[in-house]
C-alpha cells in the first residue's frame, strides 16, 4: 500500500511517499481502508520528535482517519468488515490502510462524510473535553478562543455556543474573523491590529472572561490570564506560536483563577467510556444542527507536504484532510 513514511525526524519535506506492506489485524485489532485522514498540529510535532509520544523510526504519521473496516482480528466483536468507522490512533493514518485497536474505532453516523469524520475526533473531542470536563463550562459564561480560525479553534467556537456560552473569537486577520463569525462567534478580536487587553475590557464591560481556550501560547497567554474574571479558567491546549509562556503565579492568586492542562489523548485512553459518551453527545449536536464541522482543505495523499504547510503556516481555516 501507499503510505507517508517518516524515516528521519524533521520538517514535513523529509517525509516520503512509499510502498509498504499492508497491515494485518492481530487479536483485538481491525484493519480499516482509509477514505480520508485528518492532519493536526501534534502530527507536526511528532515528525520532529517534539511531542510527548515518540514512535520508533521509521513510522507512518497520522492520528485520525475515517474509512471502512476491511478485516478484524480474533476477539473483535464491536465492529465487522464493511462498517463505516472513525479511527483514532497515535500513528498510521496517512496511508491507504491503517491497523488499530478495535476498541478505538467509533461507528460513524450515516450522514457524516468520510472527510468530516476524518477531521472530527481530535479537534472536537479535544475541545469538548476541555470545555465540559476540564473547565466545567456553564451556560451564560463567556469564552475567549485564541487561534479561533484554526481547526480546534472553530470547533471550540461551535461547541461553546452549543453549550450556551458567549464566545469571543480572537485571530490574526479580519478574513479569519469572518470565518469565526460564520461559525457563531458573538464578538471578534484581531490581535494583530487591536490591543487585546483594551478590547477584552470593552467586550466584557471590565469584568473579564470566564474561560480562555488557548492552543496558541506565546505572548497572548499572559494577556489572556490578566483578562480572566474572578474564578476564571485558562485551558492550556498547546503552543502553536512555538513559545511556552511563563506566567506570574500572583496573577492566579489575585484573580482566584486557574490554569488547567488539557491532554485529551491521555484522558481518552484512561476513560474510554467517557470518550464514547462525549462523542455520542456531539453526534447528537450534529443531528440537531447545533454543530456543523467544516473541512476547508482537502489534499491527495501524494501532496502531503502542502497539507502540512497549510497547518504549519497557520493558513488553514477549519480542518485539513488527506485523501488516499
Amino acid at each position: 500500500m501507499k503510505a507517508v513514511l517518516c524515516r528521519e525526524l524533521g520538517p514535513a519535506d523529509k517525509l516520503e511517499l512509499a510502498d509498504i506492506d499492508d497491515p494485518v489485524a492481530g487479536p483485538g485489532q481491525a484493519v480499516v481502508a482509509v477514505k480520508a485522514a485528518g492532519i493536526n498540529f501534534p502530527d507536526l510535532l511528532i515528525i520532529q520528535g517534539k511531542y510527548q509520544f515518540k514512535p520508533e523510526l521509521p513510522f507512518v504519521p497520522g492520528g485520525e482517519a475515517a474509512g471502512i473496516v476491511e478485516s478484524v482480528g480474533d476477539g473483535v466483536t464491536n465492529v465487522k468488515p464493511g462498517d463505516r468507522v472513525i479511527v483514532t490512533t497515535m500513528t498510521g493514518a496517512f496511508a491507504e490502510k491503517v491497523v488499530a485497536p478495535a476498541a478505538m474505532l467509533m461507528p460513524m453516523p450515516d450522514a457524516m462524510s468520510f472527510e468530516v469524520g476524518a477531521g472530527f475526533t481530535i479537534t472536537y473531542a479535544t475541545s469538548y473535553h476541555a470545555l465540559k470536563d476540564r473547565a466545567d463550562l456553564k451556560a451564560g459564561e463567556t469564552v475567549l478562543v485564541l487561534g479561533a480560525a484554526g481547526g480546534v479553534g472553530l470547533a471550540t467556537v461551535q461547541l461553546a455556543k452549543a453549550m450556551g456560552a458567549k464566545v469571543i473569537a480572537a485571530a490574526s486577520s479580519d478574513a479569519k474573523l469572518e470565518v469565526c463569525r460564520a461559525a457563531g462567534a458573538d464578538e471578534v478580536l484581531n490581535y494583530a491590529t487591536e490591543d487585546m487587553k483594551t478590547r477584552l475590557k470593552e467586550l466584557t464591560g471590565g469584568r473579564g472572561v470566564d474561560v480562555v481556550y488557548d492552543p496558541v501560547g506565546g505572548d497572548y497567554t499572559e494577556v489572556a490570564v490578566r483578562a480572566l474574571a474572578p474564578n476564571g479558567r485558562l485551558l492550556v491546549i498547546g503552543f502553536a506560536a512555538g513559545d511556552i509562556p511563563k506566567i506570574p503565579l500572583n496573577l492566579l492568586l489575585l484573580k482566584q483563577s486557574a490554569l488547567v492542562g488539557v491532554f485529551w489523548g491521555a484522558w481518552a485512553g484512561a476513560n474510554p467510556k467517557g470518550q464514547v459518551a462525549n462523542m455520542k453527545e456531539m453526534f447528537a449536536m450534529i443531528a440537531e444542527g447545533r454543530l456543523d464541522p467544516k473541512v476547508t482543505e482537502i489534499y491527495p495523499l501524494a501532496d502531503f507536504t502542502s497539507a502540512f504547510e497549510a497547518l504549519s503556516a497557520r493558513r488553514a481555516t477549519g480542518k485539513v484532510v488527506l485523501v488516499p
